[in-house]
């Protein structure tokens, strides 16, 4: 999620963390274990002069199986469910929208299930967990090329 929206003109800065659980200051070892009910995020600053909360959500809708109720590709289980967080009344309604939008489109043979919520506390990830595509080059390529292959896959067999 993060490097699609680093590259975006307007963004200001992004935070891998999490968010939505019951233990404080969660570690990844901790959210991994899918017992703290945390669900892996990204906080995302950006200048409202150039950039639109639309904008964010259609960036969003590119970077994720919005049918996939457990995990996004080979990420499984409920850390990884897909959801929009938002922190207004403005943000929720042009969330819900958006999604309504996506249903309509057809372009999904499966429902969207991405969860829509009101904003929680947010707890940044691990140094080691932040920018990952930057320190990582070539276990991010990998895990690219492996959610792309899950993508081909999937659209081989009829399901998006």
């Amino acid at each position: 999620m993060v490097q699609p929206f680093e590259e975006m003109e307007g963004i200001l800065n992004v935070e891998s963390g999490y968010t939505g659980g019951h233990v404080e200051n969660p570690t990844y070892e901790e959210v991994k274990s899918q017992k703290t009910g945390h669900t892996e995020a990204v906080l995302i600053e950006y200048d409202e002069t150039r950039l639109t909360f639309d904008d964010l959500l259609e960036m969003y809708w590119q970077q994720t199986d919005p049918t996939d109720a457990m995990g996004q590709f080979m990420d499984r289980g409920d850390s990884y469910r897909p959801v929009i967080f938002y922190y207004n009344e403005a943000q929720e309604k042009a969330a819900r929208d958006s999604k309504r939008r996506l249903e309509n489109s057809g372009k999904y043979k499966d429902p969207i299930v991405t969860d829509i919520e009101q904003a929680q506390t947010f707890y940044r990830a691990e140094d080691e967990h932040q920018q990952f595509y930057k320190k990582n080059p070539r276990l991010y390529a990998e895990e690219k090329r492996q959610r792309q292959e899950w993508v081909n896959d999937r659209k081989q067999v009829g399901i998006e």
